[in-house]
């Protein structure tokens, strides 16, 4: 058996979603390694150190992102690699916003085109950089596969934040699908 390359992985991927997103939940092929590919928290997906510029090419190479553990791989049928990410291996790059206030709905678009509404299946996290408290925002697209949501929509989904209660306490949050999803502390903000 060969080792598996991207061509390889791209052919298969290929003929997996002809008929809509590949099934890669349900796949547990034998490890054949790890690949040199790395997805960088800009969402850049590189390949032997250059990045892979065709869009198409990623998008079908995030169709078959599997994550276990900490751990990143590119499945098929037939054989697992593992990948690096650096951060996110998804990158929320827009948002709409339909609604408004208990009412709004909030809907995610990766670099790959996933799509999510942020609610229950789809929450919110932010993370804190414990030294500079600078956010980082997620949401969760599919299968345990979380995106940056990028500066740019972050501060957007800012112009649409509110003040709640949430657990006992003032918080500066988002609502969608019904739900709040909390940013920051109220008074952690100037």
């Amino acid at each position: 058996m060969t080792k598996p390359n991207a061509d390889t992985l791209a052919a298969a991927a290929k003929a997996a979603g002809q008929k809509g997103p590949p099934p890669v939940h349900l796949w547990n092929p034998p490890f054949c390694g790890d690949l040199d590919m790395r997805i960088a928290r800009d969402g850049t997906w590189f390949y032997l150190g250059t990045p892979i510029g065709r869009a198409p090419l990623v998008k079908l190479f995030s169709s078959i992102l599997k994550r276990e553990g900490d751990a990143y791989f590119l499945v098929t049928p037939v054989e697992k690699v593992g990948i690096r990410v650096d951060d996110a291996p998804l990158l929320a790059v827009d948002f709409d916003a339909t609604g408004a206030g208990t009412d709004q709905t909030l809907t995610f678009t990766t670099r790959t085109e996933d799509v999510a509404v942020l609610g229950p299946d789809h929450p919110l996290r932010v993370e804190r950089d414990p030294e500079t408290g600078e956010p980082s925002p997620y949401v969760l697209i599919r299968r345990n596969l979380w995106a940056l949501i990028d500066r740019k929509s972050f501060y957007r989904l800012i112009d649409l934040g509110c003040h709640h209660d949430h657990d006992g306490h003032k918080w500066f949050g988002l609502w969608s699908s019904g739900q709040f999803f909390p940013v920051i502390p109220s008074s952690e903000l100037p």
